[in-house]
């Protein structure tokens, strides 16, 4: 069988893969139109999330106060960092672009809060002006239980049909959305907490219970027992209701080709349960310490189990699927024999990583990061056509991921061949 540049086999028909890469590689066509669409569609979009932000700090800064938005600012980015490492951890096989993840903090923080913010208040003055016998009270809590969850879910649910349809070929599986409803639910939860921080340390001032100068009293403050429920026991709560949006989401997007109606239904069913979920979840405040523990420990504590034991599983299963549709193009001589088994290993690829950076400087190690997400953007469109079908620019987009991990293979295949001979023989 013919041999490659590399010694490996090519298995086609003679033909080097950096020929066929060279001469198959996606010609530039004159899409002129498509990039006007997504120039105007991107400057659109980012005018809105501007706007939007700028109307909700104000918003925010009015009812909160300027000591208590800035205080409220300062508890509110507590718990962020942990979420959004936690997801990028998650999203470490085939990390989304940076693009689309700050897209959907954005919209979670300034756009979702923003529909939500007007939608409950004017929900609750609605309720309470136009039903007799519907207290103030009693449409605050009304509105809590009923209009916050429907509202709040379908509005972080919009960040994630928006990827869905837009930048479909990124919504390729379960963790994709997770990761995408996880971090437009951490931004709309941050903006959230901002308020209700804010509105605590308020009250507490106006109260005495704080001093804008000390600490006083801060233990027994409403700021304190508002940062502890929020922060400290519930930081998931809010992207655990998003969640099962996107996990919904991820499943149509890459399950049951040849049942269109349950790929529709199932986005609606996630939502649903969301909200149900996140109505349970709101109610519980009204039924005191005792109510509110139990509702947490009957439902938030399983509830987050499964779905943290579902998306570590689905993870698993995309590093899996590197053996199951790489092998082909291993055959063919586009990779090394041994590429499925090492790329489908994380701590395999991080010491490829640091024996590039160590012997060949920074240069290799990020050769052998781009490596091994070609090969897995490669992997996952072969599963993605494998399960539904293949795209019409399916043979395009292979040919363009193979012309670019030919050229990245010198640098990054003595890292990774180092790598996995290193592992095996542990």
């Amino acid at each position: 069988m013919p041999q490659g540049p590399d010694g490996s086999t090519t298995g086609t028909g003679g033909c080097r893969p950096g020929f066929l890469a060279r001469t198959l590689a996606p010609r530039s066509s004159p899409a002129s139109r498509r990039a006007l669409f997504r120039a105007l569609s991107l400057i659109t979009l980012i005018a809105l999330l501007t706007m939007s932000g700028i109307a909700i700090l104000a918003m925010v800064r009015r009812q909160t106060g300027t000591e208590g938005f800035l205080v409220g600012f300062a508890l509110a980015v507590f718990p962020v960092p942990v979420l959004v490492t936690v997801f990028r951890w998650l999203d470490r096989v085939e990390p989304e672009p940076w693009r689309n993840l700050a897209f959907a903090f954005a919209w979670g923080a300034c756009a979702a809060t923003l529909v939500a913010i007007v939608a409950n208040g004017f929900a609750t003055q609605w309720l309470s002006t136009n039903i007799a016998s519907v207290s103030p009270t009693d449409a605050e809590t009304w509105s809590s239980t009923v209009v916050a969850p429907v509202v709040e879910e379908s509005a972080k649910a919009a960040a994630i049909l928006l990827l869905f349809v837009f930048r479909r070929r990124h919504v390729d599986g379960i963790t994709d959305g997770i990761v995408i409803a996880g971090l437009t639910a951490t931004g709309f939860a941050f903006t959230e907490n901002v308020l209700y921080l804010g509105n605590a340390v308020g009250r507490d001032l106006s109260l005495g219970s704080l001093s804008p100068h000390s600490l006083a009293g801060l233990a027994d403050s409403l700021t304190a027992g508002t940062f502890f429920v929020r922060v400290i026991m519930s930081p998931f709560a809010h992207p655990l209701f998003t969640v099962l949006t996107g996990l919904a989401f991820g499943i149509a997007a890459t399950r049951f080709p040849h049942h269109r109606p349950l790929r529709l239904a199932l986005p609606a069913l996630g939502l649903t349960t969301a909200i149900l979920l996140h109505s349970i979840w709101n109610s519980a405040s009204s039924l005191g310490s005792f109510g509110f523990l139990t509702v947490y420990g009957l439902f938030m504590v399983p509830v987050f189990a499964a779905v943290s034991c579902l998306a570590v599983w689905s993870r698993r299963e995309e590093l899996l699927s590197l053996r199951t549709y790489l092998p082909p193009y291993a055959a063919a001589g586009w990779l090394t024999p041994t590429d499925p088994l090492t790329l489908s290993s994380l701590k395999t690829r991080a010491l490829a990583r640091t024996i590039a950076r160590r012997t060949h400087g920074p240069a290799a190690a990020r050769a052998v990061s781009e490596y091994a997400a070609l090969a897995t953007s490669l992997a996952f469109l072969r599963r993605r056509a494998h399960r539904i079908g293949p795209t019409p620019d399916f043979h395009a987009r292979e040919r363009a991921l193979l012309h670019h991990l030919w050229q990245t293979k010198p640098l990054a295949h003595p890292a990774l061949t180092h790598a996995h001979h290193q592992r095996s023989s542990q």
